[in-house]
């Protein structure tokens, strides 16, 4: 009896092992949560640069957590482009962050003396591009072919151009641009090059001037470069900086505005005609994704309109000129399907010839190698060998009233 009593137990417990065993592997799998850092130049109070990489952090949150993953952000605002960006990389990574994005262009050489002290934790810096091609296997780099929104931008305000000659308001040598710009290198002599050809692709009498401001974010200098544009005869101020004050100023003086990073239509609602930005939370969904699932991610990233990583925020109708949403609508089309090449040779001059031969530069002006030549069948190619603008030619038609590196 004692056997039997033994076999029968044992043969219970082994049927609710193998019964519990089902139901653990029928049963959902746990969420999987990390700590990520994402440090800013700025907050979300400046309503353009950080508040834009603020809204694709929030995004890319929601939807991980439809996959599964939890993420805790450790922010942290207002870094200056100096010691305190290295102290903000180190504080993150002792707090516990698998990965650290870090927002500006001058945060990578602080970041980069961080990395090798922590080679298990991922650090990305966004919009520049030396931590690409160093020797470590856990810097990244990534941007977005932002030039493609700056160039339906232009065409945007190159269609109100021709509402203000037609209208009588302005003659055609009088469609004038003025361009708040921080400094004067690649990243953003691509963008105001690509805006200026959107806006010639329509308008072909405009130019433009461009005033460097020397600082990423400086509310009041970017507010009296656009005053002084302004002065100077431009009817539409657009920028490559991290404020709203362009917008407002372009309104206090009754003409119109293009952005970057947000809408800013809620502060100059009677200048402000449309804004591109970068959705950062495609990056920061594809990249923490990754991670979690242990995927290889490419150590420069770069994407644009097909993928969703640049987008254009609602069009003004208010005051955009008749027609303006179609015609922007079939342009982005284009630039999908490769019909519009932003940088197509035979729209530009420089010093009066045709570009014809580029070696392709990284953000600091060095020159990369030889093979890598920028300018083939007829289009410079921008962001092909590296995430980065290099883009840095002079085009007609553009003035700079002055410098600033």
């Amino acid at each position: 009896m004692k056997k039997i009593t033994v076999v029968l137990l044992v043969l219970l417990l082994a049927a609710g092992f193998v019964f519990a065993g089902a139901q653990t592997e029928a049963a959902p799998a746990a969420a999987k949560t990390l700590k990520v850092g994402l440090l800013c130049i700025g907050d979300e109070n400046d309503q353009g640069y950080s508040y834009n990489f603020i809204q694709g952090q929030k995004e890319a949150t929601e939807k991980l957590a439809k996959d599964g993953i939890n993420v805790e952000w450790v922010i942290k605002y207002n870094i200056g482009e100096d010691s305190t960006c290295t102290d903000a990389n180190i504080e993150a990574a002792e707090e516990g962050c698998q990965i650290i994005f870090n927002n500006s262009y001058g945060f990578e050489p602080f970041m980069l003396e961080v990395a090798p002290k922590y080679p298990n934790v991922k650090f990305v810096s966004c919009t520049n591009c030396v931590s690409c091609v160093d020797k470590l296997d856990n810097t990244f780099n990534a941007f977005a072919n932002i030039y493609e929104g700056r160039y339906v931008a232009g065409v945007v305000a190159g269609l109100k151009l021709n509402e203000l000659i037609s209208s009588g308001k302005i003659t055609a040598d009088k469609a004038i641009i003025g361009y708040v710009g921080a400094y004067s290198f690649a990243e953003v002599i691509s963008g105001f090059t690509s805006y200026y050809l959107g806006a010639k692709s329509v308008c072909p009498s405009v130019t433009m001037m461009v005033s460097f401001v020397g600082s990423w974010s400086d509310a009041t200098a970017e507010s009296d470069a656009a005053l002084s544009l302004a002065d100077k005869g431009a009817v539409i101020i657009s920028q490559h900086s991290d404020n709203t004050t362009p917008a407002t100023a372009a309104q206090s003086k009754g003409i119109f505005h293009t952005g970057y990073n947000a809408d800013m239509t809620g502060v100059a609602p009677a200048a402000s005609l449309i804004s591109t930005r970068i959705d950062w939370s495609v990056y920061f969904y594809e990249f923490i994704k990754a991670h979690v699932e242990g995927v290889t991610m490419a150590q420069d990233w770069c994407k644009g309109f097909s993928d969703g990583a640049v987008v254009v925020t609602t069009l003004n109708e208010k005051i955009a000129a008749p027609g303006t949403k179609a015609k922007m609508e079939e342009t982005i089309e284009a630039i999908k399907a490769g019909k519009i090449n932003v940088f197509d040779t035979s729209t530009f001059t420089v010093g009066g010839k045709v570009l014809t031969h580029a070696f392709a530069l990284d953000t600091n002006g060095d020159f990369v190698a030889d093979s890598q030549e920028a300018v083939f069948d007829g289009v410079y190619h921008e962001s092909l060998f590296q995430s980065a603008p290099y883009f840095a030619e002079q085009i007609d038609g553009i003035t700079w009233l002055n410098v600033a590196y």
